[in-house]
């Protein structure tokens, strides 16, 4: 295979980058409202000559590119959706929607995505194979993923190999993150509703405090993750709305918890909730209330396969520099888990902050990331990719990654 310089590559393709991300900041669209977004990546890609597919989950958009020869389907996945968050920046391409930002850098991952189509649509003649991209809907908990899953979107071709990457502001400008096995958590919630009996606050003895039974439940469910998990496990229980009552002095009929459990595997998540439904139900039985338990699954954890990241932590590692490729796992959650559990993959961070003013985290509402950092996304994914579609021996990359890996290393490449 002829070593290709992505990153210069990459970095040619930067002042396009820098103005659609903007565009896109300008113009940010919640989860399934992504109209604007979706119809300027399908022009793109319609006049970049890839076969677009519009509509997929309601408002995605897949486009393929297939190359002169046959080889191995490769899905490159970019999300699109912004955050109901109003921006408190001020830099000159702040939200012009009242109460919506791009708050996780989705708008940097649609404008990666399209300069990866760019970059390789240049390359098609040399390519052996096809490159699926899936600019996916609704991300950010509201099953963007399963509903281009059902869709067809991983279907005719069906990739043998999905790749996905976020940008991330925990890690510094020229660093990545890719990490074997689980990278992100299974993340579901729950609601918890405690009724007791209703009366007035200065007869507390005649009623039954639900808010009272409530708080013992809060502080119970501490005890689940400290003493009822593996310490080699990772789990997080955490609640998050406490609501009961609309005035002072009426104790009420009820109280509403609501929270959140997060974890690497399905045995941990069930013991959790096993733990949780019983501690509710006899901890509101003792102050004389009666408990009851609703749970929703919001999305899989993100598990990457090692064939896959061996191939994105040698890209990475040509690009970036070894030593700045480090592990990383993240309690946070993302729905590209539900495609991983279809294809085979990794999903990988690129450091974005400068220590500076991109240092904010995610989904704050002074978000922003180090627009530098596309450059470093766009050459580690597209030579990931490369190894699938401009590889001589294209399928022994699906098969055997590490065999070339070596080589590489052996080369000096």
């Amino acid at each position: 295979m002829t070593t290709i310089d992505f990153r210069h590559e990459a970095e040619g393709l930067f002042d396009e980058m820098v103005r659609v991300r903007r565009d896109l900041h300008r113009h940010p669209e919640l989860g399934f409202q992504e109209t604007r977004t979706a119809g300027i990546v399908a022009t793109t890609l319609n006049e970049l000559g890839l076969e677009v597919r519009a509509g997929v989950g309601q408002t995605g958009v897949v486009g393929l590119l297939e190359g002169d020869r046959p080889g191995p389907t490769v899905l490159l996945r970019f999300d699109m959706d912004a955050l109901p968050i109003q921006e408190e920046s001020d830099h000159g391409y702040v939200s012009l929607n009242p109460g919506v930002m791009h708050a996780c850098g989705h708008d940097g991952h649609v404008a990666m995505g399209l300069a990866l189509a760019r970059l390789f649509a240049a390359r098609r003649a040399e390519m052996a194979g096809v490159i699926k991209f899936l600019f996916q809907p609704a991300e950010e908990g509201l099953g963007g993923a399963l509903a281009v899953i059902a869709d067809g979107a991983l279907e005719e071709p069906r990739p043998d190999v999905a790749l996905a990457m976020h940008l991330w502001s925990p890690v510094s400008l020229g660093q990545a993150r890719v990490v074997d096995g689980p990278a992100m958590a299974a993340s579901s919630v729950f609601t918890i509703t405690v009724e007791g009996k209703v009366g007035h606050g200065a007869a507390p003895h005649l009623c039954t405090d639900p808010i009272l039974a409530a708080a013992q439940i809060v502080v119970a469910l501490q005890s689940i993750v400290s003493r009822n998990t593996d310490p080699h496990e990772s789990v997080v229980l955490s609640i998050g709305a406490f609501s009961a009552g609309t005035t002072f002095n009426v104790i009420p009929e009820r109280a509403v918890l609501k929270g959140t459990v997060r974890s690497y595997d399905t045995p941990s998540h069930r013991r959790v909730y096993r733990r949780l439904l019983e501690m509710a139900t006899h901890t509101a039985s003792a102050y004389g209330c009666r408990a009851t338990m609703e749970t929703v699954a919001i999305v899989a954890a993100v598990v990457n396969d090692p064939k896959p990241t061996a191939v994105v932590r040698a890209a990475a590692g040509r690009v970036l520099g070894e030593g700045n490729i480090l592990e990383h796992r993240t309690m946070a959650a993302e729905d590209m888990g539900f495609i991983l559990q279809e294809i085979p993959g990794c999903y990988f961070f690129i450091g974005c902050s400068d220590g500076n003013t991109t240092s904010y985290p995610h989904h704050h509402p002074r978000f922003d990331f180090d627009e530098r950092a596309m450059i470093d996304g766009v050459a580690v994914m597209a030579g990931a990719a490369a190894r699938y579609v401009l590889n001589g021996n294209s399928r022994a990359a699906v098969d055997d990654p590490g065999a070339w890996v070596a080589a590489d290393r052996a080369n000096g490449r």
